[in-house]
C-alpha cells in the first residue's frame, strides 16, 4: 500500500509540475512572449544547413525557410552504378533523438512530385515501420504535400519508383471518423523484398485555430502508439505535415513529454523538451497557439495514464472520454493572413492534385478547451500550425477567402 500511496504521490507531483508550468504563463497571458524567447533562443544555436543550400538541391525543399540542419539531416544513400548514380543524397528530413525518453523520430517536410521517390527510399533504408501524416493533400485549395501512396481507386492500388527501384502497394484503408488508418506494402524491385508500413492520417486537423479539446488527438496518438510504431526497437517513424514542423512538432512533443512522465521522471519541464528537440530540427511548433494546446494536451494525457485503471489500455481511455456535446451554432473567426514563404508556388497543379475530391469525415465532438485571454498582441500564424475550426462550420464567402490569402505577413523562420 505504501508503494502504491508513493507512486500515486509521484504522478500527482509530476501532473503538478506541468500544471505550473501552464498556469505560470496563462495566468499573466504570456503565451506569446514566452513563444518568441523561445523562438529568439533557437535562432542563437550555432547550427549549419549547408546542404540544404546547394544549387541542386535547392529545389528539394517545399519551403525557403524551413531547412534541416546538416548534423540530423537523414542522409540518403547514393548509388555508385547505374542509372542513379548522380542522385543527391539530400533530403528534406530531420532525425530528431531523445535518448532521455527512448524514442526517435524522422521529422519530414511533405512530398513534392520530385520528391516522392526520395521519401520512400528515406523510408525503405532506415527501415521505418510508421508513417504519421498530419495534413491533407489539399487545404483551402493549396497543396500542402504531393498525394506519395496508391489511392486504391480506378484499379490505382500500387505504384513503382522506378528511380529507386522501389514499389507501394495499397493493401488496406480504414477510414474512421477523423483519421485513416493503411497498411502499404514497400517493395525493394531488385530484391524482392517487402516490407509492410504503418500510415496514420490524422484527416482532420483544423485548418485555421485549435481544436476544442486534446482529446481526439490524444486517441489518435494512442492508436499510433498501440501499433508499436514509435518503440525504440524498430526504425524511427516519419512524422510529416506540410513543412514537417509546426503540427509534427506538435506531435512528438506531447508523445515525448507524457512518455517521460510515465517513465517516472520526476521534473518534465516542457519548454526545455521542446528547446532539445529544436537543436535537431529547427522551428518545431510554429505558433504560440500550439504551443498553449501541447501542454494542455501533454496535462489532459497524463492526467489519464498516470491514473488509469490497470485492466484498461491506453487506447481504451481514451476511447471512452470522447463523447458528444451539443453542435455550436456561433461562425468560425476569420483565418489569418497566409505568410509569403508558404503562399509561394502553392496552388493546385494538374500533376500534384488528388486523383479524387476528398471526403473528409467530421471532427469527433470534443469538450471545450479553457479559453485563452484576449489581447492585442499579433500572433505568427501560417499554413502548418495549429488552424481554426473544422471545415463543416466554416461560412467564409470568397471574398473572404480572397482578402485572408492577399494580406501576407513575414514569414516567421529565416533563411
Amino acid at each position: 500500500m505504501m508503494e502504491e500511496d508513493a507512486a500515486a504521490a509521484t504522478a500527482a507531483d509530476q501532473i503538478r509540475g506541468v500544471e505550473q508550468q501552464f498556469e505560470l504563463i496563462d495566468s499573466a497571458n504570456n503565451w506569446t512572449p514566452c513563444y518568441q524567447q523561445i523562438r529568439n533562443e533557437s535562432n542563437s544555436y550555432d547550427f549549419t544547413a549547408e546542404a540544404s543550400k546547394k544549387a541542386e538541391n535547392k529545389n528539394l525543399n517545399r519551403y525557403r525557410d524551413v531547412n534541416p540542419y546538416d548534423h540530423s539531416r537523414v542522409v540518403l544513400r547514393k548509388d555508385t552504378s547505374g542509372p542513379n548514380k548522380k542522385r543527391s543524397d539530400y533530403i528534406n528530413a530531420s532525425l530528431v533523438r531523445m535518448p532521455n525518453a527512448q524514442r526517435k523520430y524522422i521529422l519530414a517536410q511533405g512530398p513534392l512530385p520530385h520528391t516522392t521517390d526520395h521519401f520512400w527510399l528515406m523510408i525503405w533504408e532506415q527501415e521505418c515501420k510508421a508513417v504519421v501524416m498530419l495534413n491533407r493533400v489539399v487545404e483551402k485549395n493549396q497543396i500542402k504535400c504531393h498525394q506519395y501512396w496508391p489511392t486504391g481507386f480506378d484499379g490505382n492500388n500500387e505504384t513503382v519508383f522506378s528511380d529507386v527501384n522501389l514499389k507501394v502497394e495499397l493493401v488496406s484503408e480504414t477510414p474512421m471518423d477523423y483519421y485513416t488508418t493503411r497498411i502499404l506494402r514497400l517493395t525493394d524491385v531488385d530484391s524482392g523484398k517487402s516490407r509492410d508500413v504503418h500510415h496514420f492520417h490524422y484527416t482532420t486537423w483544423p485548418d485555421f485555430g485549435v481544436p476544442q479539446s486534446p482529446m481526439a488527438f490524444l486517441h489518435f496518438l494512442m492508436v499510433v502508439r498501440q501499433s508499436g510504431s514509435l518503440d525504440e526497437n524498430v526504425g524511427p517513424p516519419v512524422v510529416h505535415c506540410s513543412a514537417g514542423i509546426g503540427r509534427s512538432g506538435t506531435f512528438c512533443l506531447v508523445d515525448l513529454c507524457l512518455l517521460m512522465m510515465e517513465q517516472g521522471k520526476k521534473h518534465v519541464i516542457v519548454r526545455d523538451v521542446l528547446m532539445e528537440m529544436r537543436k535537431h530540427r529547427m522551428g518545431l511548433i510554429q505558433t504560440s497557439e500550439q504551443l498553449r494546446f501541447s501542454y494542455l494536451a501533454i496535462l489532459e494525457g497524463a492526467k489519464k495514464l498516470l491514473n488509469r485503471d490497470p485492466d484498461m489500455t491506453e487506447l481504451e481511455i481514451f476511447r471512452a472520454e470522447i463523447v458528444p456535446d451539443e453542435e455550436e451554432d456561433s461562425p468560425p473567426p476569420k483565418p489569418p493572413p497566409r505568410g509569403e514563404s508558404l503562399r509561394h508556388n502553392n496552388h493546385v497543379s494538374s500533376d500534384e492534385a488528388p486523383s479524387r475530391p476528398e471526403i473528409l469525415p467530421e471532427l469527433p465532438p470534443d469538450r471545450p478547451l479553457p479559453c485563452e485571454p484576449q489581447n492585442n498582441s499579433n500572433h505568427v500564424n501560417q499554413d502548418d500550425s495549429l488552424e481554426g475550426e473544422p471545415d463543416r462550420k466554416r461560412r467564409k464567402t470568397e471574398e473572404e477567402e480572397k482578402a485572408a490569402d492577399s494580406n501576407p505577413v513575414e514569414d516567421e523562420l529565416k533563411a
